[in-house]
């Protein structure tokens, strides 16, 4: 099992952040067998299927190379010009076939690792030309692998091809009794079909190699617990930091809350449990506003600070709980609540400018049964 230099051990999959940098960087999983393969089988179906008109091409251009008059044989000019011609004919005979395996080349790695493109690995590194580090990777696990794999494989294209000889042994034999022509087209089309089993052989290397090579990228990725505990703190941020910082926000939004509960214009209660401030000013506002609400301790202070501003403290339990389980700071109350808010608000202003009041029972305000929640 993989393990850190702290000797700590490497248990943990990459996270996808991991495998992002490790793409930045050009780390990615490559297949040469997979290549390999397709460039041979590629080149050894294109040879199958048009092979017989190149080796007609061929044919041609050998037969004017060698069928030239007296005139070229003195004119080395004329001879030049001959050679060029040939080679002319031979080049556009061999382009297509050139640009089929660049575009193969060129797609071949993207099956596996995708596409990326990076600079960091132009960069030289001092440490490749260590003599030490380069002796330790010739005889590495790595390199006994590579060198293991290379021995399978020769070892296997060897097989297959000393098999389709020997299946086919007698054709061979019989190309030395046949005219040249045919002669050369049966040599061609054995020589092409032993191109394509040779490179079916590689198919098997390919599907051996293609998941040894996704699971080793995984292993030397895979990182150790500690490692994730740590990328997460820098994602996601220390939770201790963040906690902290939480409880300063809540703290702060609740010192602005408490400033402004001298400016409300009644406190409704619970009358213990619950406490929300309201405020109205019908000259400058449409609706009465929650400018503070709280429960239990916050409730307590809420009442102490009406208290010292002679802000009217009204006992309403029904309407504290629904203001404080459905309203928000700062914001309008609930429209389903106005008309229990506004009979509160108007015995408030009847005190304010001194009219004699009667007792009145707020525990019955109409509320809305959606709004209602049980008592505390």
């Amino acid at each position: 099992m993989a393990e850190n230099a702290d000797g700590s051990e490497k248990t943990e999959d990459p996270s996808d952040k991991k495998l992002r940098e490790a793409r930045e960087k050009g780390q990615i999983p490559r297949s040469k067998e997979l290549s390999t393969l397709l460039m041979t089988l590629s080149s050894a179906l294109y040879f199958l299927f048009l092979g017989q008109g190149m080796v007609s091409g061929f044919i041609t251009i050998m037969t004017k190379g060698l069928s030239f008059d007296r005139q070229h044989a003195y004119d080395m000019k004329k001879m030049f010009d001959l050679i060029i011609a040939l080679f002319q004919e031979a080049l556009l005979m061999l382009l297509p076939f050139v640009f089929l395996m660049m575009l193969i080349a060129f797609i071949s790695p993207m099956l596996l690792g995708g596409w990326t493109f990076t600079t960091s690995t132009w960069i030289p590194k001092l440490s490749k030309l260590n003599p030490v580090s380069g002796i330790k990777r010739m005889f590495s696990a790595k390199a006994l692998m590579e060198l293991l794999k290379a021995m399978a494989k020769f070892l296997l294209v060897l097989s297959v091809a000393s098999f389709y000889l020997y299946s086919v042994f007698d054709q061979v034999i019989a190309v030395s009794q046949e005219a040249l022509y045919q002669a050369m087209y049966h040599s061609a089309v054995l020589i092409m079909q032993a191109f394509v089993f040779v490179s079916l052989s590689l198919l098997i290397v390919a599907m051996i190699d293609v998941p040894f090579q996704l699971w080793e990228h995984t292993k030397q990725l895979k990182m150790t617990k500690q490692e994730v505990k740590e990328e997460f703190k820098q994602q996601e941020g220390n939770p201790e930091v963040k906690g902290r910082i939480r409880q300063l926000q809540r703290q702060m939004a609740q010192q602005r809350m408490m400033q402004s509960v001298p400016e409300a214009d009644v406190i409704v209660t619970n009358p213990t449990h619950f406490a929300v401030a309201l405020k109205y000013d019908p000259e400058s506002m449409n609706e009465p506003v929650v400018v503070a609400m709280g429960v239990d301790f916050m409730a307590s202070q809420i009442r102490t600070i009406a208290t010292e501003h002679d802000i009217p403290i009204i006992e309403a339990p029904p309407l504290a709980r629904a203001l404080y389980y459905n309203a928000e700071i700062d914001q309008p109350i609930p429209y389903e609540l106005f008309k229990a808010v506004a009979a509160i608000l108007a015995y408030v202003f009847q005190m304010r400018q001194g009219q004699k009041v009667s007792e009145v029972d707020f525990s019955e305000l109409p509320i809305p049964e959606e709004l209602q929640t049980e008592q505390v």
